[in-house]
């Protein structure tokens, strides 16, 4: 049996993460749960899965969640230094960091140093630190586990191939909702039409970058880490039926791919059994016989200009793909409030690009302080 911690378990990872271990309950024992402010949906997840520990990230909702659940043998912890604790605990073994945005950092630098495998489903610690996180799970002989299902498909791919034969990896992109339409089309896009993902049912924040493709250009930046590569050796292929979730093509001009139903609950299964396979209880499979087609476009990045930009920073380095991160996450809140246009987020991440002092080769500190910078010189504009 495997103890784990969760973290982001109120989100769409957390979520389906535990439809796993509800479906496997012999093989997962929860010790933690970690959320933002969801004290509701949190108690309920303890109720069911009766953790040791808790965290929210706010003491006051931490002090409410505590009251609630007098009744059951939980500790409830908050903040980072709740964060920190639940990542690090003897009994756990595995670690699934599903909690969005900068805040997974810390908790995931701790949890490897103390020698807990990473089911990671939390963009920015490799976008961010991938120069901080990669080392040190060698050093610690850690084992990084992507959740992502292009990333999964990558590593399966790679499952038992000598990385240093890679010549090629094939990154899929769905294209999203706007697929075929240039600028001009976009000018007048609302939330409520980004927010219509032809094939994936994700959170809203994703859901955004997957329509801007600025999603496509993190995984890219993910990928270089992640796998030992270069930026000009990830290729985005856009795969509109989202059959094919990504491939790698061999020095011998072998490509191998991975395909599956566009389900977030196999790439999730894959890193808690790994290196094992069972069967995804409910979850659809591909049948050939029905599957009319699948095609292939090159992604357009005039008008999806994000990922265009995110190779750019990627190959600068340092702190700009924190820059870029952090950029986008103030516009597509912007943009969800309807304090500014869908093309305008585009424009923030360029000119935040160009306004942040350039740091080489940041420490976590310096990564940190980049964002607040970043969110400082945007906010100030609107």
């Amino acid at each position: 049996m495997k103890n784990i911690t969760v973290l982001g378990s109120t989100g769409s990872i957390g979520t389906q993460t535990l439809d796993v271990v509800r479906a496997y309950p012999q093989d997962f024992k929860i010790v933690a749960l970690a959320a933002g402010r969801s004290v509701d949906m949190l108690e309920k997840q303890i109720r069911e899965f009766k953790p040791s520990y808790a965290v929210l990230w706010d003491e006051a909702d931490a002090c409410a969640l505590r009251d609630r659940v007098r009744d059951i043998d939980v500790t409830v912890l908050s903040g980072m230094e709740g964060l920190i604790t639940v990542s690090t605990l003897d009994e756990i073994s595995v670690v699934v960091t599903a909690i969005v945005g900068m805040i997974g950092i810390r908790p995931t630098v701790a949890a490897i140093k103390a020698h807990k495998d990473i089911a990671l489903a939390n963009k920015e610690t490799l976008v961010c630190a991938g120069h901080i996180i990669i080392p040190l799970a060698k050093e610690m002989g850690v084992n990084i586990l992507p959740v992502d299902s292009e990333h999964s498909a990558i590593f399966q791919c790679l499952n038992g191939e000598k990385r240093s034969q890679i010549s090629k990896i094939l990154l899929t992109a769905s294209g999203g909702p706007f697929r075929g339409r240039k600028r001009e089309e976009l000018v007048n896009i609302k939330p409520e039409d980004a927010l219509k993902h032809p094939n994936w049912a994700m959170g809203a924040k994703i859901t955004i970058d997957s329509s801007t493709m600025v999603n496509k250009g993190l995984e890219v930046m993910e990928a270089k880490w992640l796998f030992g590569v270069e930026y000009k050796d990830v290729q985005v292929v856009v795969q509109p039926q989202s059959i094919i979730h990504s491939m790698v093509e061999f020095d011998d001009g072998a490509v191998m791919a991975q395909l599956g139903t566009p389900d977030m609950k196999l790439p999730i299964q894959y890193a808690l059994f790994y290196p094992d396979r069972l069967p995804i209880a409910g979850g659809k499979r591909l049948d050939f016989t029905t599957l009319s087609q699948i095609t292939f476009e090159v992604p357009d990045m005039e008008t999806f200009a994000g990922l265009k930009l995110a190779y750019q920073v990627g190959n600068a380095g340092g702190n700009m793909p924190t820059v870029f991160n952090a950029a986008n996450e103030v516009a597509v809140a912007a943009f969800l409030n309807r304090r500014i246009g869908y093309l305008d987020i585009f424009d923030m991440i360029e000119d935040a690009c160009e306004k942040i002092e350039y740091i080489p080769d940041p420490d976590v500190e310096q990564i940190l302080e980049t964002q607040r910078k970043v969110m400082e010189v945007l906010k100030a504009d609107f």
